[in-house]
Parts: C-alpha cells; structure tokens; sequence
C-alpha cells in the first residue's frame, strides 16, 4: 500500500490536482532513500513483523491464526480477505478475533442503512482523527473498490454535504463524546435534502466508535505498515524530504529503542498479593456515599496520570490534514479544573444492557447482539493465568482496566469501589491506558514496555483488547444517550 507524501517538492511541483486525489504514489526519492539502509537511517522499525512492540518469532510461536487454526474464520469474515497485522496480533486471542471479524464485517459489508461507500469514507474520517495513516490507507483502498468517487479523496471540502454535516459529531466522539447532545442528533435529522435518517446515523455512529477504538489498538500495539513487493516498508504520513538534518531522523528512530525492564523482581508477587487481599475485603461493602467519594476521588487524579501526549501537539501531514476538520480539538480530561459543571455520566441511569443494546439493535438490525457478544468476549476473556502463575482469577484486574477508562470519560458505576483501581494499576499503567484511549497516536515502545515487566505480551495485547472495546463502550453510550434524549 503506498500513498502520495504531499509534502515532497517533487510531488508539489509535477503533479496535478486529479493525480494527487488518487493517493496511491510516494515520492520516489523517499523510496531510494528508504531502500538505501546502508547509507541512511530509514524510520523503520527494528522488527519485521507484525508489531513493532513485540519479537516476531514470540507471535509466530503463540498465534493459533498464523498456524492455520482459524483460516476459515479469517476467510469468511475479514475485511481484507487475508490475515493482515491487526488481525494476527489480535489472533493471539482467536475467541476475541472471531466476534470482532463478524462485526466488522458486518457494518462493512453486510446489508445495511448506509451506502458501501460513505462507510469506508466514515472509516477514513474516525482514523484520521488520531492520524492512523494505517486504516486510513486501507479504507482508502476500500473505498475506492466499492466505486466511490475519486474527487472526495481530495478532502473533507470535496464531499457530499451529508457527510459534511457528521464531521462534528465524529470530532466530539473521538476526543469528548461527554460533550455530545440531543441538538448535535437534531441538528443532522432535520436539514432537509442533506438529512440523516435514524437509522444511517446509528449506522454511522457505531463506525466512528468502531474506528476510533481501532486506532487505539493499532497505536497501543505498535502495528507495522505492510512491507511493499520490494521489500520497503509503506510510508503514509512521514516523508523523508522533509527531514533536513541527521537530529530529525534520530528523533524518529529512538521511538523504537527498548527503555530497559525493571529491576524489581517482585511486580507480580505485588500485585497478586493485593488482589488477595482486596478479595477478602469485598466482603464487607462500603457505603453508597463512601463509593461515590471513591469515585470523585479517582476521577480527579486522573488528571495527575500526565503522558508524553501533554508535551507536543502532533501536526497532521497535509495527506492526513485534508480529512481532519479543527486539528487542534483533541481529549481533555473529563475532571479537569474549572468544569465541574459536567455532570457524571451514571450507569444506573443509562447503560449499555438496559438503553444501549435494545436501542440500537433496533434501529440498526443485529449489530446489537454482535457488539454485545464482543463486549461479553472480551470482559470475561481468560486464560485463569497471570504471568507465570496459573489458576488466577482475574476479574478484579479485567474490571479494574475497564472502569478507569470509563471513569476517564465521566462515567460512573454505583456498584464498584473505584477504590480498587489504584490498588490494581500501578502508574506506569496508568500512563499506558491513559495514552492509548485518549491520546493513541503518541503511543511509543517505551511506553509500552514501562508496565508489567514479567507478563507475557499476549496479555498486553488483551490489555489493548479491554482498552479498545471499553472506549468503543463509552463513545457508543454518550452518542446513544444524545440518541434518546432526541427521540424523547
């Protein structure tokens, strides 16, 4: 897969606007440069494989997918009819793989509200939000196969007004879906010729969450590009023009240096000891008030939870650029300072088994029953080990990781002591979660290694799992909420 590197002078200056709609070219120089290993330090990361975070040959070993177990699956169901990245980094937990083929396929290629075209276009939209060249790439391609028209690769100024009008919803839901109401639903049901029916926007609202959770997979799991015929890597948003003097290219490169493993010999043991002990605790259940109390407190020090992501604001390319409207608009934390206007999304008032499912299941045939078989999967997804321990329960932990997501996007469940989150995850995990939901584009290998040093990188990757389905969760239940309150 290859794409067109707007910034190249090469590019700029020789072709023309028809040529650059296309978005299948790069720059020439840039592939000699990248082929050239010898002579210059191409931005490439120092695996092959499927991911940059994890050694081939450990994914080889453990993956039922590339050992031929689930081709059937990955036949009938895959998007892309073969087993790209995503799918064989997600293939360590083939239950998972299954329910998420079939619901991508499903809103991909299944009948459905929206045109085949303006889904793959949806797709570009969520993904280029946090600037994932590599399902933009794909759905690019996508988009093209299933006839749609050239000139709207051009940018978002190029499409049907339509598709115009969902730009801000899609902006909202990708960084503060909190901030969504039942005049953003109004406001694209009721402008005449350009109207969105209920059911489109369902439609599109499940593929905007879809793709903006995918991304934080993609991101959190260190996702190579596809390696071309030649052999070089694809390039999407990064051209090596532009890169002037020897500082820039090592700037690129150290993302992928390995920080080191801890020290500490006893992070497992640690944490283990404090499941026990918060087990034997949960007998004696705290008070309404004090579980609320454990909450804002929580919700609060998530602000404290500071990633690389405050650091620097990252630019779109220009290839990137024509597809994001308002750049700047990104995650602030839900409790942050001075809006404490914002109410506490609370479960008990709206939630995805009692509101959600029923609504949208019926708006949008069947895809209610797939995302909550997806849900269900990978919330009880185990194994019963922990490391190198066996027979572990660890629905404590699993729970622990999907609360703080929702806790991060202001939604509360009366039941749970938020209490146990600060028992369970330690900072450096903290600081991953926090990267990968809210911020996935700035996700780096040092963040990925900085947590659970003696865990097994399949259980990172369920990590991601649980990251990518509860903010999906959550955009869904702020975006079906505004839905409701619409059509009461």
């Amino acid at each position: 897969m290859m794409l067109i590197s707007l910034n190249c002078k090469e590019n700029r200056n020789t072709m023309n606007s028809e040529k650059l709609s296309i978005a299948y070219m790069i720059c020439t120089s840039c592939q000699k440069i990248l082929r050239k290993q010898k002579e210059v330090r191409a931005p490439q990361p120092v695996t092959t494989g499927p991911t940059a975070f994890i050694p081939e040959k450990e994914i080889v070993q453990n993956n039922p997918v590339d050992g031929n177990t689930n081709l059937l699956i990955l036949e009938e169901y895959s998007t892309t009819r073969h087993s790209d990245n995503t799918t064989r980094i997600m293939g360590l937990h083939p239950q998972y793989l299954e329910s998420f083929l079939r619901t991508q396929y499903y809103i991909l290629r299944m009948d459905g509200p929206l045109p085949f075209e303006y889904r793959h276009y949806l797709a570009i939209m969520a993904a280029a939000r946090h600037q994932c060249s590599h399902l933009v790439n794909t759905h690019v391609n996508e988009f093209l196969q299933v006839g749609g028209e050239v000139e709207w690769l051009n940018g978002l100024e190029y499409v049907p007004q339509k598709l115009k009008n969902i730009n801000e919803v899609n902006k909202i839901l990708a960084h503060r879906p909190w901030l969504i109401t039942k005049e953003h639903i109004k406001n694209l049901l009721k402008t005449g010729e350009n109207s969105w029916s209920l059911a489109e926007l369902v439609h599109a609202m499940v593929l905007l969450a879809h793709y903006h959770a995918l991304t934080s997979f993609v991101f959190g799991s260190g996702i190579n590009p596809k390696i071309d015929q030649d052999g070089a890597p694809a390039v999407s948003n990064f051209c090596l023009c532009n890169a002037s003097n020897e500082n820039n290219m090592e700037e690129v490169t150290l993302m992928y240096n390995s920080p080191g493993t801890s020290d500490s010999v006893s992070e497992l043991e640690v944490l283990m000891e404090r499941m026990k002990k918060l087990q034997e605790e949960n007998e004696e259940e705290a008070s309404q008030e004090e579980m609320a109390t454990r909450f804002e407190k929580e919700k609060k020090e998530s602000l404290l939870v500071i990633t690389g992501a405050y650091e620097e604001e990252l630019i779109p390319t220009s290839y990137m650029s024509r597809y994001v409207d308002d750049p700047s608009f990104g995650y602030k934390d839900f409790a942050r300072r001075g809006d404490d206007h914002l109410p506490t999304f609370r479960a008990q008032d709206y939630c995805w088994e009692d509101h959600g499912f029923s609504l949208v299941n019926r708006l949008y045939s069947d895809i209610g029953q797939l995302l909550d078989e997806k849900f269900h999967v990978v919330r009880n997804l185990t194994y019963y080990t922990m490391a190198t321990h066996e027979d572990v329960d660890t629905t404590m932990l699993r729970r622990a990781i999907w609360n703080y997501v929702h806790c991060m996007f202001g939604i509360r469940y009366d039941d749970y002591d938020y209490g146990e989150i600060n028992q369970l995850l330690e900072r450096s995990l903290k600081v991953y979660i926090k990267t990968v939901t809210c911020y996935p584009e700035k996700t780096t290998k040092c963040i990925y290694d900085s947590y659970w040093h003696q865990f097994k990188h399949s259980e990172k990757i369920h990590v991601n799992l649980l990251l990518m389905e509860a903010r999906m969760q959550a955009e869904l239940l702020y975006a079906l909420r505004a839905i409701t309150q619409y059509m009461t």
